[in-house]
């Protein structure tokens, strides 16, 4: 995994990447009651705003960590939004994504220096 300044994580599969917030974010946020998820088939710039998280304290958005085509969302969050606070950096992903230059991941952190950073 690594990990974005904004609270970004994302798992690569390949020329894939599967993307959600970090524990650390869904604790800053509390209980997140809504997910507005981005489209499938956009395609999107790396720093893109693409999704947004309501909890009962604010709204939060969530912004690609990498350039390319989103290919799939996590719909379950349709109707079960709380599962990101069960499991941020797992059963809570938000989108995936068929990234264009994988480059763009040198500027994230590794999850040691991220938890270090946010004392998760």
């Amino acid at each position: 995994m690594k990990f974005t300044k904004t609270h970004e994580w994302i798992k690569k599969e390949g020329d894939i990447a599967i993307v959600g917030v970090s524990h650390y974010a869904q604790d800053q946020l509390g209980d997140i009651v809504y997910v507005e998820l981005p489209k499938v088939d956009k395609s999107i710039k790396a720093g893109d705003e693409v999704a947004v998280l309501e909890s009962t304290k604010a709204a939060a958005d969530v912004y690609s960590p990498l350039s390319g085509t989103i290919i799939e969302v996590n719909s379950i969050l349709n109707q079960n939004a709380e599962l990101i606070n069960r499991s941020a950096e797992n059963e809570g992903w938000i989108f995936k994504i068929r990234f264009d230059n994988e480059k763009e991941m040198d500027e994230m952190m590794e999850e040691l220096d991220y938890k270090k950073k946010n004392s998760v």
